[in-house]
């Protein structure tokens, strides 16, 4: 993985984010474009302050991790697997999570374009401590997987 990014404050890495990931071209190792709204930023880079669930406060060990992000969707030796919905009570391969280093973890939303290719919307990144173990257990990604469920 990259080193990590060490800039001077939250809107230094609210440009990386936007000039390298909403702006760039970033794909995972098997062909699927991943699209990085601008709005996703805060949802990505901010976490609770208490147990309430606000996203109220900057991660700055998140951000530092921003270049991780295309590098782990690149790696073919990453582990992928089912996300989990929390509406269904179940995971579901339209969303994908990218397991890599130091239990981080890159969440993505995926669906199908009208040609047929998927495609995927950047949705989160945490540093998952607490919850690493039970996301390496959950069913794998597959494609066949995911053309079964839609």
């Amino acid at each position: 993985m990259p080193a990590l990014l060490k800039l001077a404050d939250e809107e230094a890495y609210r440009q990386h984010y936007i000039n390298t990931l909403s702006r760039g071209v970033i794909t995972t190792h098997d062909g699927i474009r991943v699209y990085f709204g601008q709005d996703t930023f805060e949802h990505a880079f901010f976490e609770s302050s208490d147990r309430r669930g606000a996203d109220d406060i900057f991660s700055k060990a998140r951000a530092e991790r921003i270049d991780w992000i295309a590098a782990a969707l690149a790696d073919p030796n990453a582990l992928c697997v089912q996300g989990w919905d929390g509406a269904m009570q179940c995971y579901t391969p339209k969303r994908r999570v990218t397991v890599i280093v130091q239990d981080f973890v890159i969440v993505l939303q995926l669906s199908t374009k009208q040609d047929g290719t998927l495609k995927a919307n950047f949705i989160t990144c945490i540093k998952a401590e607490n919850s690493a173990v039970k996301i390496r257990q959950s069913p794998r990604w597959t494609r066949e997987a995911y053309d079964n469920a839609k």
